[in-house]
């Protein structure tokens, strides 16, 4: 079943980031208009950000596998609609804007359920090592996305690229949706968001961590916005070799989780984790040359290498396996809607105050952010619950 997972939950991480990058190529190749872009980009987040508190009611409602199969194949049928209109000659953003609402409300039901399918299939020994697994397999798919958009658009056309897409995506449902969960007892009326928010407050060390991972995205959108602004001065080519140094940076991380001996407190590892994205920050604030910050941002990355197989085993560890999906739908929640903002704000700022005071403000933030939840007692108790060793 854990091949099942890893290979799944990589087939589904491609398609989902090939869509953004397809559908840029094809607005930019048509009406070429940055509003048509800005209109379709959104009405794909939008209803997602909406619907991921309901997403994380009906994960924890139903068969997690269930609404994975149905969630994917919501988000085939659309592709495969856009992908039919291209061929076809047909370009409205009208609908083009309509297919990528459907499919970012499919991603609010099914982003909830995939960690409760994950915890579900896997043991407590084995999370962490699962969790590794995972998280090198859709880190790699998510960096290659891009270049293979970019590529199948530029070569046999956007529509035959949408096609794919959406041939993905059913790949990921059958795969996912084929993992056998025990069955739970019938669910309450108790599963509500009420009752989710009950389940969060009653947890300091996940709200807060959760708060810090929102102020970490946000200041990685100024990062990977102003970055390129600035690091061109050390050559057009050297923002590329960043990015890359910060890929390897973060396949290290993944690789090192399961191996590193911080399994007493993992949610320390966590935020010490997410504390390093300030090191690019003021390397850029600086601003030390390019190859300075390519290796702070390796640094940065495997920070972020760590935290996600490290937060996806220790959420599942201590939350009820029965409201993991509401919990879970407000971590993705601030996580998804902080990046947006974060690039939004970062080209305003800079014009105002110069691009130097906004990176040391975000590098404080993030590192202060990030290491709070040091302050939170469960965190430094010796008694919270270690994760399990990995088998050798």
């Amino acid at each position: 079943m854990l091949t099942r997972l890893v290979i799944g939950r990589a087939l589904s991480a491609l398609a989902t980031a090939l869509i953004p990058t397809t559908l840029t190529l094809v607005v930019l190749m048509g009406s070429g208009d940055a509003a048509d872009l800005g209109i379709v980009l959104a009405c794909e987040l939008v209803p997602m950000l909406v619907l991921l508190p309901f997403g994380g009611v009906v994960a924890d409602r139903f068969p997690p596998e269930r609404v994975v199969l149905l969630a994917d194949l919501t988000r085939c049928a659309a592709q495969a609609a856009i992908g039919v209109e291209l061929l076809l000659g047909v370009e409205r953003i009208a609908d083009l804007a309509v297919l990528a609402a459907v499919t970012g409300a499919a991603a609010a039901f099914g982003t909830p359920a995939v960690p409760r399918l994950v915890a579900a299939t896997v043991e407590g020994a084995a999370r962490l090592r699962a969790n590794a697994r995972i998280g090198l397999a859709t880190s790699l798919s998510a960096v290659g996305a891009p270049a293979i958009a970019g590529a199948l658009v530029l070569g046999v056309g956007p529509g035959w690229a949408s096609l794919f897409t959406a041939v993905l995506f059913a790949a990921s449902a059958f795969t996912l949706g084929g993992v056998r969960t025990a069955r739970a007892a019938a669910p309450t009326g108790a599963h509500s968001l009420f009752s989710g928010w009950r389940e969060i407050r009653q947890r300091p060390w996940f709200l807060v961590s959760v708060m810090g991972h929102g102020v970490w995205h946000l200041c990685a959108g100024l990062f990977l916005t102003l970055g390129p602004l600035i690091t061109v001065r050390s050559g057009e080519a050297m923002w590329v070799i960043i990015v890359q140094c910060g890929t390897v940076g973060m396949l290290a991380g993944v690789f090192a989780a399961p191996r590193l001996p911080i399994r007493r407190r993992p949610l320390a590892g966590c935020a010490v984790g997410a504390s390093l994205y300030a090191a690019p920050l003021a390397a850029l604030a600086v601003p030390l040359n390019g190859w300075a910050v390519a290796v702070a941002y390796a640094v940065a990355m495997f920070g972020l290498g760590l935290l996600v197989p490290l937060w996806e085993t220790v959420v599942a560890d201590r939350i009820p396996v029965e409201a993991l999906g509401r919990v879970r739908s407000f971590d993705s929640l601030i996580s998804f809607a902080a990046r947006p903002l974060g690039l939004a704000v970062a080209a305003p700022l800079a014009g105002w105050a110069g691009t130097a005071p906004p990176l040391w403000i975000a590098a404080v933030a993030v590192a202060a952010a990030s290491l709070s939840v040091l302050g939170v007692r469960e965190v430094r108790s010796p008694a919270a619950p270690p994760l399990a060793a990995p088998r050798r």
